[in-house]
């Protein structure tokens, strides 16, 4: 199950820029690199990243109720809690709608009848390597969450109609999730549940 335009989601077959020296600078989970790069103006300066690779999951669930399941998360770098679709990194060697459908699982508790892919998307091109997967999960029945320790996760549960009063009224502040939503709405919408 892809999206058409997962595939273009890959690196240029040519580069403009020549890299002539490259370090990690972070190792870990967030790896960062710092390159000497020669651009093709003939300049060199030095460019700070995360590579490409790591990969993560988005979850739009929708109830046979048609009722949105978003999440309030508590985000430490904010130092506040805020509203998300279900989300999360995709494990090494993970299929992606395998990580989508964990994901929905242990975040709000959930299993869909049906998955939609939806467009993939670059979330900070500029400094990552990043890609983001979202998804629409339809007829979605809820459960037991399961969390991990480290997360501080509320389910919210509402209809579709206010969940996209809040994303338009500009009170879902993630950027992943409302790219994530506004790629859903025109599938919603042609299903007759927006």
């Amino acid at each position: 199950m892809i999206h058409p335009n997962w595939a273009a989601l890959v690196e240029d077959d040519t580069q403009p820029w020549a890299t002539l020296e490259s370090r990690q600078i972070v190792s870990g989970f967030r790896t960062v690199f710092e390159d000497r790069v020669r651009l093709p103006s003939g300049a060199e300066t030095t460019y700070q990243y995360r590579p490409r690779g790591p990969r993560a999951v988005f979850v739009l669930p929708v109830t046979a109720q048609g009722e949105a399941v978003l999440i309030r998360q508590y985000r430490y770098p904010l130092r506040a809690t805020v509203t998300e679709v279900v989300a999360g990194g995709v494990e090494r060697g993970e299929d992606l709608l395998a990580a989508a459908q964990r994901e929905l699982h242990e975040e709000v508790g959930g299993t869909a009848a049906e998955w939609v892919p939806l467009p993939g998307f670059y979330p900070q091109p500029s400094i990552s390597g990043v890609i983001f997967y979202p998804f629409l999960a339809l007829g979605v029945t809820l459960g037991d969450m399961h969390h991990e320790d480290t997360e501080t996760i509320e389910r919210v549960v509402v209809p579709l109609a206010e969940a996209y009063r809040r994303l338009d009224a500009g009170e879902i502040l993630d950027g992943s999730s409302s790219l994530a939503m506004w790629h859903a709405r025109g599938v919603l919408a042609g299903r007759g549940l927006l």
